[in-house]
């Protein structure tokens, strides 16, 4: 693998640059142009002042139309360069929010609130309860595998990192060509890491600490563990609960699914299955901490949903109350200004 080492340290500060720089080129992306100088002009007769207040009138609504569009499209000016300052603000924007989380997660690894010997007992209890309600065994899942050496590589290959590549493959498409529904995919995503986070502040162990399960460390057996000083960051070994892996695959295959408009999209859905198979063939995973991830994704999306209901409520209510004031006796509408 490639050590390519980051702390949160270092990934909070890029995050904090990152975000600098987007502000900063906002700002000169709105800066006005300079105008032609009307020093050596000759004056203008009135005919030809006329003529040219017809023509300002009459592109008025054209004017609009354009600076509506600029503006949809992240761009405070016209021309080809401030579109282009936006576009780089927007993406280093993007960026620094990714890297926020990214610290945020490393952050949140190095702390626990209860030892390990807590932690254990809460992944003894999760696979009592799996027997309980008759999943099935994830001893038996990893034993029809372990007999294919270069699969369950590959498959420790895809949990180290390809969760992260899809991850960012997947937001870099939606930036660029679904741009209206780019807000909407990255409150997702940071509403559940957000929430993924604070539960893992309670740590579970995964399935190939706990003892007396039968369940073999693959990672380690071939030289490919994660909980060290590669793939970017030392990962946290009692954060099981929930899976962060199956929760953004489950988040692309959705937004997949959403977003494009092609008929094999459907085929996406099949990325969080394979995902879930993963993580629980290298023993990095319970069932139930995928189906919490699940769980935890779509109160994600709900609370989406809540809050777009009461801003729509509150907007109306205040439109009703607008509407209501005019009918007053009492009631003055504002006059327009002098250059009005």
């Amino acid at each position: 693998m490639i050590d390519l080492e980051l702390s949160w340290r270092a990934a909070a500060i890029t995050a904090a640059c990152l975000g600098g720089a987007s502000v900063a080129v906002r700002r000169a992306a709105r800066l006005p142009r300079p105008q032609a100088s009307t020093r050596n002009q000759a004056p203008l007769t009135r005919d030809a002042r006329n003529q040219a207040g017809q023509n300002l009138a009459g592109s008025d609504q054209a004017s609009k139309d354009r600076a509506s569009s600029d503006q949809a499209n992240g761009g405070g000016t016209a021309g080809p360069w401030p579109r282009r300052l936006a576009m780089a603000a927007g993406i280093a924007q993007e960026a620094a929010i990714l890297l926020a989380l990214f610290a945020l997660w490393q952050l949140a690894g190095s702390f626990s609130l209860i030892g390990p010997d807590g932690a254990l007992a809460r992944a003894q209890w999760i696979w009592h309860a799996e027997r309980a309600v008759h999943l099935p065994s994830e001893t038996e899942v990893q034993r029809a595998f372990l007999g294919h050496p270069l699969l369950v590589q590959a498959l420790n290959l895809y949990y180290a990192s390809l969760h992260f590549v899809v991850l960012i493959t997947c937001l870099v498409w939606v930036y660029a060509r679904h741009r209206r529904a780019y807000p909407h995919v990255r409150i997702t995503l940071v509403l559940f890491t957000a929430g993924a986070l604070l539960i893992q502040f309670l740590p579970v162990a995964p399935p190939r600490m706990l003892p007396g399960d039968g369940m073999v460390d693959t990672a380690a057996r071939y030289g490919q563990s994660v909980y060290g000083s590669v793939a970017g960051f030392n990962a946290d070994q009692l954060s099981a609960m929930p899976s962060v892996h199956v929760g953004w695959a489950l988040l692309v295959a959705l937004v997949v699914v959403q977003v494009s408009g092609s008929r094999w999209r459907w085929l996406a859905l099949g990325y969080p299955m394979l995902t879930l198979l993963a993580v629980v063939v290298t023993a990095n995973h319970f069932w139930l901490d995928g189906i919490a991830a699940a769980l935890l994704l779509a109160l994600a999306l709900l609370l989406q949903r809540a809050g777009r209901a009461v801003r729509r409520r509150l907007s109306s209510r205040w439109r009703r109350r607008g509407s209501g004031r005019e009918g007053q006796p009492g009631y003055l509408p504002e006059r327009p200004s002098v250059d009005a």
